[in-house]
């Protein structure tokens, strides 16, 4: 498997930036979290070490969120059920070697700090996790504000009361009191505005380097991305693992070199990664999207690249993730390239994404055999869409393609 040259903070950034798209009204909530917690724990004097863990745990405390509907859940103070999100995004970096030990910060980020002394957690854990459950609180609480277009000083009062009523049960005292001393300043609220708060992160940024990065370590990461792309609906669960499986396999037939298919098998998994913009509602429509759904629908494979290319040495990647809707004879998007701009493995990404999505049940159709797709990609490539040469192979090997795109065990026969 190859090596990569990549900076995890890029990488964790881009993440948050697809974290983003999911709450469209509140756009940068995660990096205003992560700007404030490290504010607090500079000013408590906390090592390095624990503020970079602190700050990328803050920046990524909603990856458990998929969805616009629970989403909308995080602008209440409290809710039911709120704990649910945090299991599943400290299950999602728990999954990653990297990023494993942010895991428990993410699990408790809305566990009262009374709970929290009775838990089996080390100090250093409980204390970040209630400084972001305190921060992100913070942020929900100027949400009104901001929305209305009201001047977030007006409501700076309201809401320094509102977290010190609950100093010693939902939130730590010495947190607490560190917050109020760093928020009776105006400047502490201004840095809130996005200008400020994408300064302050470009700097956390420029802090580190790029690292030698293994591909089964890489591959991990990404996972992490697909995986909350994919829990948005129930009819799309593993689609990105079935597109980097099928990938991969066409890569490693049709003579592709190592680094090739490595690249391949991550650009199958990130290639939907800007879906997350798409209200839930779209993506179950059991119908014909109309005009305006599709167009809505269409830019995600542009918010794909705007999110990928952040990441430098993933240049190649992220191109043909975005491409994976660009047709042979420029009728796909967003970009309406022709044969000449798409590369090889743009088209095997495009092949292995309209094989696995027909190989999978929608809300508006059952799951295609495998006779059944072929025949319609054959009619792709009759129309001058989908590669010739891809679909051959995929017709060569049709069998190995659908368990592929299925992940299913070699000697599984699938309904023809």
């Amino acid at each position: 498997m190859s090596l990569f040259q990549i900076n995890l903070h890029e990488a964790i950034y881009s993440l948050s930036d697809a974290l983003d798209l999911v709450g469209v009204t509140h756009i940068h909530h995660g990096k205003r979290v992560a700007f404030m917690a490290a504010e607090v724990g500079k000013f408590l004097q906390w090592p390095k070490a624990q503020l970079d863990d602190l700050f990328q745990a803050a920046i990524l405390h909603d990856c458990g969120v998929s969805k616009t509907a629970v989403h909308a859940k995080l602008a209440q103070l409290e809710w039911e059920l709120e704990g649910e999100h945090c299991q599943i995004g400290a299950a999602l970096l728990g999954s990653c070697a990297l990023l494993r030990p942010l895991a428990p910060l993410v699990r408790h980020h809305h566990t009262h700090w009374a709970s929290l002394n009775d838990l089996d957690l080390s100090a250093t854990h409980k204390l970040c996790a209630n400084c972001i459950y305190m921060v992100d609180r913070v942020d929900i609480l100027t949400l009104k504000y901001v929305t209305s277009g009201i001047d977030i000083l007006l409501g700076k009062d309201e809401i320094r009361q509102q977290i010190a009523q609950r100093r010693g049960d939902w939130f730590c005292s010495e947190l607490v009191d560190a917050f109020m001393e760093l928020s009776e300043s105006e400047a502490f609220w201004f840095m809130l505005e996005s200008d400020h708060v994408s300064g302050y992160v470009a700097t956390w940024l420029a802090e580190t380097t790029k690292q030698d990065m293994a591909f089964e370590d890489l591959s991990s990461l990404m996972h992490i991305f697909s995986s909350i792309v994919d829990a948005k609906s129930a009819f799309t669960r593993e689609h990105s693992d079935g597109v980097a499986c099928l990938a991969r396999y066409l890569g490693e037939t049709l003579n592709e070199s190592e680094e090739s298919c490595d690249m391949l098998e991550l650009a199958g998994l990130l290639h939907d990664i800007g879906k997350l913009r798409v209200p839930d509602e779209l993506l179950e429509k059991p119908g014909p999207l109309t005009a305006v759904e599709k167009r809505t629908m269409s830019r995600h494979s542009f918010d794909t690249y705007n999110i990928l290319c952040n990441i430098k040495g993933l240049e190649k990647v992220a191109l043909w993730a975005a491409q994976h809707h660009e047709r042979v004879n420029g009728t796909g998007y967003p970009y309406h390239n022709r044969a000449a701009g798409l590369s090889r493995q743009a088209r095997i990404i495009a092949v292995a994404d309209v094989f696995q999505a027909l190989a999978q049940r929608r809300p508006y159709r059952d799951a295609m055999a495998p006779t059944d797709i072929m025949t319609t990609l054959q009619e792709q490539v009759n129309n001058g869409r989908l590669d010739a040469q891809v679909v051959a192979c995929v017709s060569a090997n049709l069998q190995s393609c659908w368990r592929a795109a299925m992940q299913v065990m070699p000697n599984t026969e699938p309904a023809l």
